[in-house]
């Protein structure tokens, strides 16, 4: 039992929340309920969390030894000992040999898009996650990469307003990622991660100040200048929920230092969960409602 709930642990669960940018797509493409595309999506959303749970253990076990000596990560269940190397390398030769084939069965396309999700991730793993900037963009890209998969395996054009303000946001998780990393550390931070001495908390502060005031204009422009929401300029009445969730997400960063796991943040902080929540229900709201023009 303990084992099973170990191999659990290893393929994060919780991190599959990200997996639903993949839904991004079906949603402001109006397919929302078309059952045969909900079920496409659906379908590429489970491959998703397959092939973004076998990177999680790719990942780890590169970085054994690093996450050994770290305070929070060393409990992991490889870094451990609960879960031996030989089984989570099995774990994640099934995960792909069952995904990929699937991946292919609902298109080449998005098949090729999950595939360049899988390599980068592996770049980055041994890589991009020593070489300062590039390995934020690549850890951005792995967010935009499941949005463009999203629109690929439902064969709808892809907007460039999701793609900017998908680019836009995932950069700033990925700062507030190192930024956590960088203080929860402290002056070991360099030890555990080397790349984490090229960066300082002011120089990350500024840059995450940059995105969130990017982020806000993509997204403000995106509610009254894009094709796809009515006329009546009505999707702008959710900019407030990005806004307060944007706001909310830096005082977690800023006065609780955290911002190190935005899907555990979305999970156990209840204002920032109740918002995005809101924030759906309009977006669904305003696109789906009979009388929009």
């Amino acid at each position: 039992m303990d084992l099973a709930l170990g191999l659990l642990r290893e393929l994060r669960p919780k991190q599959w929340t990200k997996n639903a940018l993949v839904f991004a797509g079906l949603v402001f493409d109006m397919k929302l309920f078309d059952l045969g595309a909900l079920a496409t999506s659906i379908s590429a959303f489970l491959i998703f969390c397959a092939i973004s749970s076998a990177a999680y253990v790719i990942n780890d076990l590169a970085d054994l030894e690093r996450d050994r000596r770290h305070p929070v990560k060393r409990r992991r269940p490889i870094a451990s000992g609960l879960l031996s190397v030989g089984l989570a390398r099995v774990a994640v030769v099934v995960l792909l040999a069952v995904a990929l084939p699937v991946a292919f069965l609902l298109s080449w396309q998005f098949a090729l898009v999950a595939l360049t999700y899988f390599v980068t991730v592996l770049i980055y793993s041994f890589v991009l996650k020593h070489v300062v900037l590039l390995d934020v963009f690549a850890i951005a890209s792995g967010f935009v990469l499941r949005a463009v998969a999203g629109t690929v395996v439902l064969a709808v054009s892809l907007s460039p307003w999701l793609l900017v303000c998908t680019v836009l946001l995932s950069l700033f998780l990925a700062l507030a990622k190192r930024r956590h990393e960088l203080l929860l550390l402290e002056g070991g931070a360099g030890g555990h991660r080397q790349i984490l001495d090229e960066y300082s908390e002011r120089f990350l502060d500024q840059m995450i100040a940059i995105v969130t005031s990017s982020t806000v204009i993509a997204y403000s422009l995106y509610t009254f200048q894009a094709a796809g929401p009515p006329d009546d300029h009505s999707m702008m009445l959710t900019i407030p929920f990005v806004l307060y969730a944007l706001f909310r997400y830096l005082y977690l960063i800023h006065q609780r230092n955290e911002g190190g796991s935005p899907e555990t943040l979305l999970l156990k902080d209840r204002p920032l969960l109740v918002t995005i929540l809101l924030w759906a229900l309009v977006v669904v709201t305003v696109l789906y409602r009979p009388w929009a023009v």
